[in-house]
C-alpha cells in the first residue's frame, strides 16, 4: 500500500481566506504548512470572496459530511448599473442601467428575498451539469442552461448605501445559497441591474470570526509544530450535536465497527437521530439511533497523533 505523505494530524483550522485565492489553493496550502497527511473545507468559498472557511485535518475530516446543512453568514456590497456574466466584479459586464435604488425601494423589496425562496446560480459556479462543472462550460463559450433550487433566507439586512452606486447588507442563509445570485436578483427586482463588488463569509456553521486566523499569521510561523497550535479540537464541531458518554469497553466495540445495545442504558434519542459517542471527552464514533441498536456510521482513530 502506498505511503501516504505528511503526518497524522487531526482537527479544525479556520482560515480568514483572503480575496483572489481559491478554496482548494487554500487547503493544498494548509496541507503543506502543517504536514498533514490530509484535509478539507466545508464549503466553497469563490476567489474574489473573503472570510471563515473552516477546515479539517485528518480524522476530522470524517466530520464534514455531518456540517454539510449548517447555515452560514454573509455580508455582501452590490455595485448597482451593472450586471456580469459571473454576478460578481470578477467577470465581464453583460449589459448596464442608469437606475440606482433608493434606500426605501431596496427595504420595500427585502420581504420578497425571506424564507424559502427560488434562485438560479451564476454560470460560473461549481455547479454540476451532466457531470460536468458550471464554470468549465461557461469558459469554453458552451450555453450554461441550470435549473432553479430551492434555499433558505433566514434573515436579510440592509446595511446602508456607499458612494459610487453601491449597497451592503447581510444575510443568513442555507446551504447552497448563491448570494451572487441574491445580489443580482435583487437589482433585477427593483428594475436596474447589479453585481456584488464584494462578499466576505462571516460565519459558517458554528465557526465564526472570534476563531479565524489569518492565511499570513500561519505562513508567517516558522516552525510546523508552533502552526498546530492554531488547530481547534475536532470535538469543537459538536456543539449542535447531541453527544452520549460511552465506556470504555463500548468504545473499544465502536472502533470495531460493532454497534450497542439500547437495552444497556436509558436514553432519550429518537430513532433516525445521529448523535457522538465520545469516550473521556474523546470523539470514538457517529452513531444512528435505531430502536434496535445504535450503529456507528463513522469511526474515529485518533491514537496516531
Amino acid at each position: 500500500m502506498k505511503h501516504r505523505k505528511g503526518n497524522p494530524v487531526n482537527g479544525w483550522l479556520i482560515i480568514d481566506k483572503p480575496e483572489g485565492v481559491g478554496s482548494t489553493t487554500v487547503v493544498n496550502l494548509t496541507r503543506r504548512l502543517l504536514n498533514a497527511q490530509k484535509n478539507g473545507h466545508t464549503g466553497t468559498l469563490d476567489p474574489f470572496a473573503s472570510g471563515i472557511l473552516p477546515i479539517a485535518f485528518g480524522e476530522t475530516t470524517k466530520l464534514i459530511d455531518f456540517l454539510d446543512d449548517e447555515t452560514k453568514e454573509y455580508e455582501f456590497t452590490v455595485q448597482w448599473g451593472t450586471e456580469t456574466d459571473s454576478a460578481d466584479s470578477d467577470g465581464t459586464v453583460t449589459a448596464t442601467c442608469e437606475k440606482v435604488p433608493t434606500d426605501e425601494e431596496i427595504l420595500s423589496v427585502l420581504p420578497e428575498f425571506c424564507g424559502e425562496i427560488t434562485q438560479t446560480p451564476p454560470a460560473f459556479s461549481a455547479v454540476k451539469i451532466n457531470g460536468r462543472r458550471a464554470y468549465d462550460l461557461a469558459r469554453k463559450g458552451e450555453e450554461v442552461n441550470i435549473p432553479e433550487r430551492q434555499i433558505t433566507v433566514y434573515k436579510l439586512d440592509f446595511i446602508g448605501s456607499l458612494p459610487g452606486g453601491r449597497s451592503c447588507f447581510k444575510v443568513c442563509c442555507s446551504k447552497g445559497t448563491y448570494v451572487r445570485s441574491l445580489g443580482r436578483d435583487i437589482a433585477r427586482r427593483l428594475g436596474t441591474l447589479g453585481h456584488l463588488c464584494r462578499l466576505r463569509r462571516t460565519r459558517s456553521g458554528i465557526f465564526d470570526e472570534s476563531v479565524k486566523i489569518l492565511l499570513e499569521t500561519l505562513q508567517n510561523v516558522v516552525y510546523v509544530d508552533e502552526r498546530k497550535q492554531f488547530l481547534l479540537p475536532s470535538e469543537t464541531s459538536l456543539r449542535d450535536i447531541a453527544v452520549m458518554a460511552v465506556s470504555e469497553a463500548e468504545a473499544a466495540k465502536l472502533l470495531h465497527g460493532q454497534a450497542l445495545s439500547p437495552k444497556s442504558r436509558e436514553h432519550s434519542f429518537s430513532a433516525g437521530q445521529t448523535v457522538a459517542a465520545v469516550y473521556e471527552g474523546r470523539l470514538v464514533a457517529m452513531l444512528r439511533i435505531e430502536e434496535s441498536r445504535f450503529s456507528p456510521i463513522r469511526v474515529f482513530n485518533f491514537n496516531q497523533e
